[in-house]
């Protein structure tokens, strides 16, 4: 191969090099067109078509991030965003979850009684989405942000943290969380329940905690993990009943109307 074919060779390499690094920096910098546009249909079927009030709340939700280094995002920045749209479920109608996301959510999809974060207007609009902004842009983001794990003040981690430290602050009477007994720590210490809903739970607005442990191989209402961690952490005064449910049982299991959230799951020891 001559000098020239060797020269035409790198030269070619160097400009497709050039071409995608270009094109892969504008990807993954360019803004979301369609964040918006999906924020405002799911708050609009969950508002019944309440278009204005929507428009709101996506205007008080994107100050909080918008403009902003994406791991520079504190929980106080949505602060504005919990003032305008607050919890309203009444008591006794509080689900809380880890590690068993689809199957609650199958449950609380068939019983009315029962709230989980994300079967709340916030929480519904922004289940699965991500998001992010950008130091000096007017735009949302929804690639090149960081992931849960990159920073502690994330957008979409402070939001998550914050969003459920407000909805266990809301929770009143009986309250209950759906936990994997599949798992040899079904009570996490590090999870979003135990660092920002739990501990928050205090007599005498919540009066009980059910934890409803789906049936596992690793392990039971006896545990340590339950009897001792999980009690441990949950102030003394809230009384603490847990349950051991098989999954047949929740898929199975009609709603109580007007009888708390997990009155059917427990109706053996209510």
């Amino acid at each position: 191969m001559n000098l020239k074919v060797i020269i035409g060779v790198v030269a070619a390499v160097a400009a497709v090099t050039i071409i995608v690094g270009v094109t892969l920096g504008v990807v993954l910098n360019q803004p979301s067109w369609g964040f918006r546009e999906e924020f405002m249909e799911r708050c609009e079927e969950f508002t019944e078509g309440n278009k204005t009030g929507c428009e709101q709340i996506l205007g008080v939700f994107e100050q909080a991030y918008v403009g902003k280094p994406s791991c520079d995002v504190p929980l106080s920045a949505y602060d504005p965003l919990m003032t305008t749209v607050p919890f309203t479920h009444s008591c006794n109608k509080t689900m809380f979850w880890s590690e068993t996301k689809d199957l609650v959510h199958e449950y609380t999809s068939r019983n009315k009684d029962c709230f989980t974060l994300e079967n709340t207007l916030l929480g519904h609009c922004l289940d699965g989405q991500t998001w992010c902004g950008k130091e000096g842009s007017d735009e949302t983001f929804t690639s090149g942000c960081p992931g849960w794990e990159d920073c502690v003040n994330s957008p979409v981690r402070s939001f998550w943290n914050r969003a459920s430290a407000g909805f266990a602050d809301h929770a009143c009477g009986v309250a209950s969380v759906m936990l994997n007994g599949s798992l040899e720590k079904p009570f996490d210490p590090t999870s979003v329940f135990a660092e920002f809903e739990l501990k928050r739970l205090r007599a005498p607005i919540v009066t009980r905690l059910n934890v409803i442990l789906v049936i596992g191989e690793k392990s039971n209402c006896n545990s340590p993990n339950i009897y001792v961690d999980l009690r441990n952490a949950l102030d003394p005064n809230v009384e603490c009943i847990c349950k051991e449910v098989q999954k047949s049982q929740i898929d199975k299991c009609s709603p109580v109307q007007n009888m708390g959230c997990a009155a059917c799951l427990l109706k053996t020891i209510d």
